[in-house]
């Protein structure tokens, strides 16, 4: 019974590791991106720099031809889709799209939701919307009411970019808006765009894993 019950013990201590060793694996690592506070009078503000690739690359990535965001941190971009943001702040979100275009399979994500002034800006020009068909990516966290379409860039576009991170030198196009985090919170944040190729649907791969097509908004 001893040895029965020391097995059982063994049993379950090696599955609990193997857990923590697989949501560390999902997350992108053990430290979530802070971003450095930004400058605007008279309301608390960060800034967040993004970026949407067609395809990771093997720099940062062993699945090297997964789409991903990636983050701009201390002007390096690397892979990770969790984030810890301050709570009651205005965050300045600027995402350069580097890939082309998927297109919705429901229009009502073509509507920007939940940001500053109801508007966002796609190369510096005011927007509300954008054509479905057009979309490359969504910036979404459902339980704060946020949604951005992200343009994409055309078939036709020349030096499109290969492999992330992606130079500004190469076809992208640049989105801008404002969200406020409100209450502190964990937060789901992810991509609603069918655009994981190669998978059932275009949902499989980099749609369902942290780390590439959605994560998480740590609010404190």
């Amino acid at each position: 019974m001893g040895a029965k019950l020391a097995i059982l013990v063994a049993a379950v201590l090696a599955v609990a590791v193997a857990i923590g060793f697989y949501v560390g694996f999902l997350t992108g690592g053990p430290t979530p991106y802070r971003p450095p506070a930004g400058s605007a009078s008279g309301a608390r503000s960060i800034d967040l720099t993004l970026q949407t690739v067609a395809a990771v690359g093997s720099k940062l990535s062993p699945n090297k031809n997964w789409v991903s965001y990636l983050v701009r941190e201390n002007g390096v971009w690397h892979r990770s889709t969790v984030w810890t943001l301050p709570a009651n702040t205005l965050v300045h979100v600027t995402l350069y799209n580097f890939d082309g275009q998927s297109g919705l399979r429901n229009p009502f994500l073509a509507q920007a939701r939940g940001v500053v002034g109801g508007t966002f800006a796609i190369n510096g020009k005011p927007a509300s919307t954008i054509d479905p068909d057009a979309a490359s990516h969504t910036f979404a966290i459902p339980a704060l009411g946020v949604i951005v379409p992200i343009l994409g860039v055309t078939d036709d576009a020349p030096k499109q970019c290969d492999d992330a991170p992606c130079p500004m030198s190469t076809a992208h196009e640049t989105i801008t808006f404002t969200f406020r985090t409100g209450k502190k919170g964990h937060y789901r944040w992810q991509c609603f765009v069918p655009c994981a190729a190669g998978f059932v649907y275009g949902f499989g791969g980099p749609m369902q894993t942290v780390g590439y097509m959605d994560g998480y908004v740590n609010v404190v």
